[in-house]
C-alpha cells in the first residue's frame, strides 16, 4: 500500500514538469480541433499523431496520446450543440438537448454542462484505473504460455463481435488481421513468411503505418469521394460560459450515475463510447425531475451523455494496460503506440515499468483539468473551426499521413505500406468490416501463436495443456461471452438509441438517422 502511495506521488511529480504540462496543454487542444470537426475521429487523431511521440520519453508519449483521446471525446459535443452535427460518434446524444438549448439562445449554458460534465466524467473514472488497473495485472502475472494463448483469443472474439453488426463481419475482420499477422519471419523457426523478398518486413509489418492507414487515410478516400459541401454555421452566442451553483446541484446526480455507466462500459472490451452516451442519456430522462424538459432543451440530459461518455476513457484502459485488451478502437491505437515504445501490456507496466505507468495515470488526471480551462475558455473559437471545409480537412490529413508514416524510420516503403492499408481500410468500411478488429488481430496474433506454439512445445505436442488450468478455463468461458456479446450489445445499443428517440443526427455531416416517429 505504501509503496504504490509513493508511486502515485512520484507519478504526480513526473507529470508536473513544465515539458508535461505543456504537452497535456497542445494534445488537448488538437484532441478537441479533432473531434469538433465532423467526419474525424478520435482514433483516427490518434493514429495520425502516433509518429510525432516517438522521439518523446514513453511516459510524454502516452500523456500526449490519452490527451488527444480525452480532448476528442469532448470536442465532438461542440459541433453536436452548435450545428446539430456530431463532432464524434459519443456525442450522438448530445445533440438532441444541446442543440435545443443552442435554438433557445442557451449555446453557452449548453457548452458549459458538456464541459464541465466530461471534466467530472474523466476525473471521476481515473478512480477506477488507479484502483482495479494494479489488481488485474496481478492476476495478469499468473498468465503461461496457455493462458497467453486464450487471452489473444478472448481478445479477438471480443473486438471482432462487438465492433461490428454482423458477428460474420466481425470474425472476417479478425481472420483478415492475422493473416496479415503472419507477414516476416517465422518467430520459432527462423523461416521467411509471406515476405515477397522485401528485407523492410523482417519485422512483419509496421504497426504504426497500418494504423495511419487504416484510421486516417482510409477516412480522407472515404471524405474526397463525396461531394465537397458548404457546413452549417456554427451558431453565435452572447450568453456566458457558466454554470449556476444550483444548476451543479441538479446535474451532479446525473454525472454520479453516468459516471459508473461509462466506467463500466469502458472496462467491457468492445462496448466504446457511443453506447455509454445513448445510456447516460437514458438514465438521465429516467431519473430526472424536470421530464418535461426532454425534447426541448434539458441540461441533464447533455449531462448524462457528456459525462458517460468520457467516464469510457479511464475505464477503457484498464483491460489495454493490464491484459492488452483494448476496450475499443482508440485504446487498440493507443496500445500500439505502447508496443513501439517497447513496452508490452500486460504485468510488467505495474512492476518494472511502474514509475513510467504511474506518471501517465497522473498525467491523464492533469489532462482532465486541461480540458475543462482549455474547453471553457475556447469554446468560441473551437465553434468556427467546426465549420472547416473537407476542402482543407482532406489534402491537410493525406499530407500528415504521408510524412507521419515516413517519419517512422525516414524510409519510403513505410509510406507504401501506409497507402496499401488505406486502400485496405477503405474497402474494409465499405463492405462494413471493421478496422479495429483488423488492427487488434494484428498485435494480438504473434502472442496467440507463440502462446500456442510454445505451449505444444512443452506438452510434447499434446493439446491438452491447453486445458489444464482453472485460469484456462475462465478464459474459455470469456471467449464464448465474446462470441455471444454482439447479441446482447446490438440490443443494447438498438434500445438506447430508440429510447433516446426523436431525429439523432450523424458525424459525417449527412442527413439525421430517424430513430423513431
Amino acid at each position: 500500500m505504501l509503496e504504490t502511495l509513493a508511486l502515485m506521488g512520484h507519478g504526480f511529480v513526473n507529470a508536473m514538469s513544465l515539458s508535461n504540462l505543456l504537452f497535456m496543454a497542445g494534445g488537448t487542444a488538437i484532441g478537441i480541433i479533432i473531434g469538433c470537426l465532423p467526419g474525424l475521429s478520435a482514433a483516427m487523431g490518434v493514429a495520425l499523431l502516433l509518429p510525432m511521440t516517438f522521439t518523446m520519453a514513453p511516459e510524454t508519449g502516452l500523456i500526449v496520446l490519452g490527451a488527444i483521446y480525452c480532448g476528442a471525446i469532448f470536442g465532438g459535443s461542440i459541433s453536436a450543440i452548435l450545428i446539430h452535427t456530431p463532432g464524434t460518434p459519443a456525442s450522438a446524444a448530445t445533440a438532441i438537448e444541446g442543440y435545443q438549448l443552442t435554438l433557445q439562445g442557451k449555446a453557452g449554458k449548453a457548452l458549459a454542462v458538456a464541459c464541465f460534465s466530461s471534466f467530472c466524467g474523466g476525473l471521476l473514472s481515473c478512480i477506477s484505473l488507479y484502483f482495479f488497473a494494479p489488481l488485474l495485472a496481478q492476476l495478469a502475472m499468473k498468465f503461461g504460455s496457455p493462458e497467453y494463448f486464450w487471452l489473444s483469443i478472448f481478445g479477438l472474439t471480443i473486438i471482432a463481435g462487438v465492433a461490428s453488426k454482423s458477428l460474420l463481419k466481425g470474425l472476417i475482420s479478425g481472420a483478415l488481421g492475422l493473416l496479415l499477422s503472419t507477414i516476416g519471419m517465422d518467430p520459432m523457426e527462423g523461416a521467411q513468411r509471406f515476405m515477397f523478398g522485401q528485407a523492410s518486413l523482417y519485422e512483419g509489418i509496421n504497426t504504426t503505418c497500418a494504423l495511419i492507414g487504416l484510421f486516417s487515410m482510409s477516412q480522407v478516400l472515404i471524405l474526397a469521394e463525396k461531394k465537397i459541401k458548404q457546413r452549417a454555421k456554427a451558431a453565435k452566442f452572447s450568453d456566458k460560459i457558466t454554470l449556476s451553483g444550483k444548476e451543479i446541484k441538479r446535474i451532479t446526480p446525473t454525472i454520479l450515475r453516468s459516471w459508473v455507466i461509462g466506467n463500466l462500459i469502458g472496462i467491457l472490451p468492445g462496448a466504446g463510447a457511443s453506447i455509454a452516451c445513448f445510456l447516460g442519456y437514458n438514465t438521465s430522462r429516467q431519473f430526472s425531475h424536470h421530464k418535461e424538459e426532454f425534447g426541448k432543451g434539458s441540461i441533464e440530459g447533455v449531462a448524462g451523455s457528456e459525462a458517460a461518455n468520457n467516464a469510457v476513457t479511464g475505464g477503457s484502459l484498464i483491460p489495454m494496460l493490464t491484459l492488452g485488451i483494448p476496450g475499443e478502437s482508440v485504446t487498440a491505437v493507443l496500445m500500439g503506440g505502447l508496443i513501439i515504445q517497447g513496452l508490452q501490456p500486460g504485468p510488467e507496466l505495474f512492476t518494472r515499468y511502474a514509475p513510467m505507468t504511474y506518471t501517465f495515470f497522473a498525467g491523464f488526471v492533469l489532462v482532465q483539468f486541461f480540458m475543462l480551462g482549455i474547453g471553457l475558455l475556447g469554446c468560441r473559437g473551437f465553434a468556427q473551426i467546426s465549420r472547416l471545409s473537407d476542402a482543407i480537412l482532406i489534402p491537410s490529413v493525406a499530407v500528415l499521413c504521408v510524412v507521419g508514416s515516413f517519419a517512422i524510420h525516414k524510409n519510403f516503403f513505410d509510406v507504401v505500406i501506409m497507402m496499401i492499408f488505406g486502400v485496405l481500410g477503405y474497402l474494409v468500411r465499405k463492405f462494413d468490416l471493421n478496422p479495429a478488429a483488423i488492427v487488434l488481430a494484428l498485435i494480438l496474433g504473434p502472442i496467440g501463436e507463440n502462446g500456442l506454439r510454445r505451449s505444444l512445445r512443452l506438452s510434447g505436442g499434446s493439446p491438452a495443456i491447453l486445458f489444464s488450468t482453472p485460469l484456462c478455463w475462465v478464459l474459455i468461458a470469456l471467449c464464448v461471452f465474446g462470441v455471444c456479446s454482439p447479441i446482447f450489445m446490438n440490443r443494447m445499443e438498438k434500445k438506447a438509441v430508440e429510447d433516446a428517440g426523436g431525429d439523432i443526427p450523424n458525424e459525417t455531416g449527412d442527413d439525421p438517422v430517424r430513430t423513431s416517429d
